[in-house]
């Protein structure tokens, strides 16, 4: 699937040359910030040198644009669903909601318009941001990570600021997708008596920007959608208001067996196995466990040939030792000590709670 057109990045303007600029300064506030369709149509004809666009942050501190840039900007993840084991409810639920609309804007128009946001419900370690980066590869849109680290500052009024600029930003790279992972922390509800006055200004910027997000209007282009995409431990915790505009929500459930097998050949492709070891096995024995403690346990086994190795040796025995020394195969007797240590981290008693919020608050 292409991600590069003719004119770089899917859905990319290149800047105009000096002897295109419009000399208004209101047509110079659209090539700055993105927002006139016209404006950016002309900076799209007008490319040249096959440099890529550079936003302008004419009105914001040099410091907060350069910081996005630096640290959000991802052109291009490079994760595919093939790089995800299992999920494919997860997986269809989103081509439709976000890839189908890039592919075939004509068709998702009017009643059929994209989703305003999507968000993805669901226990820690199940694949969540994965699955966000690979809605990005698929789509060749650019890719905002965002935290809530990115969109919190001590100075007053300043992370309003960085939420207005990230969704102008997020506007003038479009098609882009937005993704906050751990949007609870962000965006409890409102009301509580420890809301912290600078933390409902945020809530309020970012509702008021989402309601203005590309993709939302009966009429708007999906080429250049800007797409939220939020990922929560606790979706309980989420504003109302806010939940509201995350208008698909999808369940992020723990690995099946079969993905369960297929998370251990994926973590285990580049070790050497035991002939007796059985994956199908092993897959059945850590049932419950979320994605990330599966691959805590394979990283686990797979150090144990080594521990057996170097054990008693002294530093320079060590340091002397080559590296197919230690490239011992990995035995069941490995797997077997590492599941003895490490834990299944999401209880009954959690999934429970997740599938009665789904029941209630579900849209898949």
């Amino acid at each position: 699937m292409p991600h590069i057109g003719a004119r770089g990045p899917v859905g990319r303007a290149h800047p105009i040359s000096k002897s295109e600029k419009p000399s208004t300064s209101r047509d110079k506030d659209y090539r700055a910030r993105g927002r006139d369709d016209k404006g950016r149509k002309n900076m799209q004809d007008g490319a040249s040198d096959g440099e890529m666009p550079k936003f302008d942050g004419a009105g914001y501190d040099k410091d907060l644009v350069e910081a996005l840039e630096r640290d959000i900007v991802s052109r291009n993840p490079s994760i595919h669903w093939d790089d995800i084991a299992d999920l494919e409810e997860a997986k269809k639920l989103l081509r439709e909601a976000v890839v189908l609309p890039m592919w075939m804007p004509d068709f998702f128009k009017g009643i059929r318009r994209p989703w305003k946001g999507v968000l993805m419900v669901g226990p820690p370690g199940t694949g969540k941001t994965m699955l966000a980066k690979a809605v990005a590869t698929e789509c060749g849109t650019t890719f905002f990570n965002v935290s809530s680290s990115t969109l919190t500052s001590k100075y007053r009024g300043e992370s309003e600021k960085l939420v207005r600029l990230l969704f102008e930003m997020a506007r003038f790279y479009a098609p882009t997708t937005i993704f906050i992972d751990e949007i609870d922390s962000i965006c409890s509800r409102r009301g509580t008596s420890d809301e912290h006055e600078a933390s409902r200004r945020v809530k309020s910027e970012l509702l008021i920007q989402m309601d203005g997000v590309g993709g939302a209007l009966e009429n708007d282009d999906p080429s250049k959608m800007v797409m939220v995409l939020a990922a929560t431990n606790f979706p309980w915790d989420i504003d109302e208001a806010l939940r509201r505009r995350l208008e698909k929500r999808i369940y992020i459930p723990l690995p099946t067996a079969k993905g369960r097998a297929e998370l251990l050949k994926i973590n285990l492709r580049e070790v050497e196995l035991d002939p007796d070891i059985q994956l199908e096995d092993i897959a059945e024995k850590i049932e419950g466990y979320s994605g990330a403690d599966i691959t805590n346990v394979c990283r686990d086994a797979s150090l144990m040939a080594m521990r057996r190795r170097i054990n008693g040796l002294s530093p320079e025995e060590i340091r002397a030792l080559s590296k197919e020394e230690l490239q011992m195969p990995v035995t069941k007797g490995d797997f077997e000590l590492a599941l003895k240590k490490i834990a299944k981290s999401v209880s009954a008693a959690d999934l429970e709670k997740y599938e009665k919020w789904m029941v209630e608050f579900g849209s898949a």
